[in-house]
């Protein structure tokens, strides 16, 4: 029987809005080693805790002795990357699939007498044959038996930890190249029970040129937007490698910071230009910082861990790193004459106090800026900039370029200046900087921010025409934190 549709009469639909665009996470830190356990390709891979690192790197490398003090803060920072550096020439390396349970059982091996596979390996195929596994009795052993057929070609290992088999090119560079691996002309297929073939391994990565530190920064920012800080898990990181990295750093177009730690103990030499941290400090980066150690190449992952704990939309979540601990570092036992050196020198140190304590200071960027001010405004900056992206990108009409619609802008950026307040990084102040809108200097920020929008009759035909929000002000007063204090007591009797 036929019949009308119901919405002739009855018309609805279901209009979702747009997923809103997310803030950046601005505790997360990328360590960068040059162990071979990430290649290239992957580039950086992500870690909640120690266990992974250690089920991946072991207990020795680099990487996790700048992981473990980074975690080690308490509280616990959430999230750290550990990235790939190719410091010197890599090999080609193809990883093959994720092997169950059932494709482990080693009777499936052991079941191989006359088995075979061809693979590419630098440009020559190298077809394998007379592959007798029978008398193997676990997995080593049957990667054991594949690169003794490679002969020199190569080598196979048995990844526990990934449940894979890998093979290695033997050589090294831009020429070190390697192909999926295929079945054999005759014999049983190995490659197919290694998981070596296309759909079954992942894509096979060739061997790169050894790269300065610098490059493979830059590749890992062109990779990633997901890291803030940046340490180097290298202990002899050479000082035009951290010069040249603090400069990519600072003129990156996407807010970030670098931690290094120098053990040259010309940096408590108070006469001396030519350590490390003076040539930073001489470079006036905002975001580089240094400090100093003679217990541990990679203190600054401790600094960087617990200044990674500040959770910006909490309510008065924010810190200064003054006075904080650095768990697993070893305090520095200092004179006042090297402690004042550091000082000037804007390089941090975990020192001991006469008073049976140990405290982090100053907390500051090599030119002086506050740690703790720097971290906030960069998520202050991104933090408006998300919210009023997402006004205009999920608006079901669109904001209208009129008083009202400016409006609109001015709350949603008041909401986050809000946040501001709330998260301790800004308070009511005197308000010292230049005057606009309504504000003068010296007037008493009573909200610790001001925001002022021009009215739209006064902007710019062009402007109008190109559909332009009139220049949006804020001014904003930082709460700081109290790190020095002087007390006069006048006693009378």
């Amino acid at each position: 029987m036929q019949t009308l549709a119901i919405s002739d009469v009855v018309n609805v639909q279901i209009v979702m809005s747009p997923k809103a665009a997310a803030v950046r996470d601005f505790g997360a830190l990328l360590v960068l080693g040059s162990s071979p356990v990430i290649d290239v390709s992957e580039g950086l891979r992500q870690y909640s805790s120690t266990d992974g690192i250690v089920s991946d790197f072991g207990t020795s490398a680099p990487e996790y002795l700048a992981g473990n003090l980074f975690f080690s803060q308490s509280p616990q920072p959430a999230i750290m990357y550990i990235g790939r550096w190719a410091k010197t020439a890599t090999s080609a390396i193809l990883k093959g699939a994720v092997l169950s349970a059932a494709q482990q059982d080693i009777s499936n091996f052991t079941a191989v007498t006359a088995g075979g596979m061809k693979i590419t390996i630098d440009g020559t195929l190298k077809t394998l044959s007379a592959i007798d596994l029978s008398a193997v009795t676990n997995l080593n052993g049957v990667a054991s038996a594949i690169t003794t057929k490679l002969a020199s070609s190569g080598t196979c290992v048995w990844n526990a930890t990934q449940s894979r088999f890998e093979i290695t090119s033997a050589t090294t560079g831009v020429t070190s190249t390697i192909t999926y691996a295929e079945a054999p002309s005759s014999g049983v297929d190995v490659s197919a029970l290694l998981g070596l073939q296309t759909g079954q391994a992942s894509a096979p990565v060739n061997g790169v040129a050894a790269e300065p530190l610098v490059d493979a920064v830059a590749r890992l920012a062109g990779m990633s937007n997901d890291w803030y800080g940046l340490l180097v898990a290298d202990s002899a990181l050479a000082e035009a490698d951290v010069l040249a990295t603090a400069a990519f750093i600072e003129g990156s177009g996407q807010s970030r910071i670098f931690g290094y730690t120098t053990q040259n103990s010309l940096a408590l030499d108070p006469t001396s230009t030519a350590d490390i941290a003076s040539k930073l400090k001489a470079a006036n980066y905002k975001r580089t910082f240094t400090q100093f150690s003679s217990a541990t190449p990679y203190a600054a992952a401790s600094m960087f861990g617990r200044a990674f704990t500040v959770n910006f939309q909490g309510n008065n979540t924010t810190i200064t790193l003054k006075f904080k601990q650095e768990p697993g570092i070893t305090a520095e036992s200092l004179t006042e004459g090297q402690a004042t050196a550091l000082k000037a020198k804007n390089c941090n140190v975990f020192v001991n106090y006469n008073n049976d304590t140990a405290i982090i200071q100053e907390g500051v960027m090599c030119n002086g800026y506050f740690f703790d001010e720097v971290h906030g405004l960069d998520w202050l900056q991104n933090d408006v900039q998300t919210a009023v992206y997402n006004l205009l990108y999920t608006s079901a009409t669109k904001i209208p370029q009129t008083d009202p619609g400016i409006n609109r802008i001015v709350s949603t950026i008041d909401s986050r200046m809000d946040q501001g307040v709330t998260n301790g990084l800004m308070a009511p102040g005197q308000w010292n900087g230049p005057a606009f809108g309504a504000i003068t200097t010296g007037q008493y920020l009573t909200k610790g921010y001001y925001t002022y929008a021009p009215p739209i009759a006064t902007q710019a035909q062009a402007d109008r025409e190109a559909r332009k929000a009139p220049v949006i002000q804020v001014a904003v007063k930082l709460a700081g934190a109290v790190h020095f204090s002087d007390v006069i007591i006048n006693v009378n009797r």
